[in-house]
C-alpha cells in the first residue's frame, strides 16, 4: 500500500515508507523561517521541528530535506557538520543544536565536491551562491548515504 505524505502545517511534512516488514523510511520535509524573522517564530520551528523528531519511531531510518537557512563553523560541531561547507557563519544556529540534541548530521557538509552542487540559492544583490538547503540523516544512517548534491535549474515557483 502506498504511504501518503501528511502535511503537519505550513512549515512541515512527514512521510513514512515502508522498507520491508519491519523497517521505514521516514522523510521530514522542512522550510525554516528566514534569518529576519522573528526570534519567537524561529524558536516555535525548533520546538515543532524536535517534537516531529521525537515523534518518529527510533528504529525508522530518517531523512529531513528542505530549507534550513543555516550554517556555522564545522570544527564545533563533529558529527553533525563536515568540513566541506559554502559560506559564511551566521546567527541561525538553532539547527544545528537541534542536529546535535538528536544525533543528526547534516550529509551535504561530508562530499567533497564543486559548490554548483552544494548551493542553491544566490543573493540577488552579491550575486553570491549560499548552502541554504540541507539533507539531514541520524549519525548512525550516515553509512547509508553515498553522495548528496543539488541539481539548480529546477522550473518551479521557488527562487532555490
Amino acid at each position: 500500500m502506498a504511504a501518503l505524505p501528511v502535511g503537519i502545517n505550513e512549515r512541515f511534512m512527514k512521510l513514512r515508507i515502508p522498507l520491508s516488514r519491519i523497517r521505514h523510511l521516514t522523510i521530514i520535509s522542512a522550510y525554516a523561517p528566514t534569518l529576519t524573522s522573528p526570534d519567537d517564530a524561529k524558536e516555535k520551528f525548533y520546538e515543532q521541528f524536535g517534537q516531529l523528531i521525537r515523534s518518529t519511531s527510533p528504529s525508522d531510518k530518517l531523512v529531513i530535506v528542505e530549507n534550513f537557512n543555516a550554517m556555522r563553523d564545522y570544527s564545533s560541531w563533529e558529527g553533525v557538520l563536515g568540513r566541506h561547507r559554502v559560506g559564511k557563519i551566521n546567527d541561525n544556529g538553532l539547527l544545528l543544536s537541534k542536529c546535535a540534541e538528536h544525533s543528526l548530521c547534516i550529509t551535504n557538509t561530508l562530499f567533497r565536491m564543486a559548490d554548483k552542487y552544494k548551493t542553491t540559492w544566490m543573493h540577488s544583490r552579491s550575486r553570491y551562491w549560499h548552502m541554504i538547503d540541507f539533507i539531514i540523516v541520524r549519525q548512525r544512517d550516515i553509512k547509508d548515504v553515498r553522495v548528496t548534491c543539488f541539481m539548480r535549474g529546477a522550473e518551479s515557483w521557488t527562487d532555490h
